[in-house]
């Protein structure tokens, strides 16, 4: 069984940050891919390792990704 879960990937310093906010889980690479990458391996080692009751705590079926506009200065 496979889940389509939201990956927010963002620049940080000289590498990329991906985040998985259903889980709150996070991972980091040197590209986006390699980004991607380490965070896919990250959901999956948590999700063999935790058990039923942590993933259900942990896990947020309702994620929005938008933008807002805010004034500068």
């Amino acid at each position: 069984m496979s889940k389509e879960l939201t990956t927010i990937i963002k620049s940080e310093g000289d590498g990329y940050v991906a985040l998985c906010p259903e889980v709150d889980v996070a991972s980091q690479g040197d590209t986006v891919a390699e980004a991607r990458a380490n965070l896919r391996e990250a959901l999956a080692l948590f999700l063999e390792s935790a058990s039923e009751t942590e993933i259900e705590q942990r896990f947020c079926s309702e994620v929005y990704v938008t933008r807002v506009e805010v004034a500068v200065g």
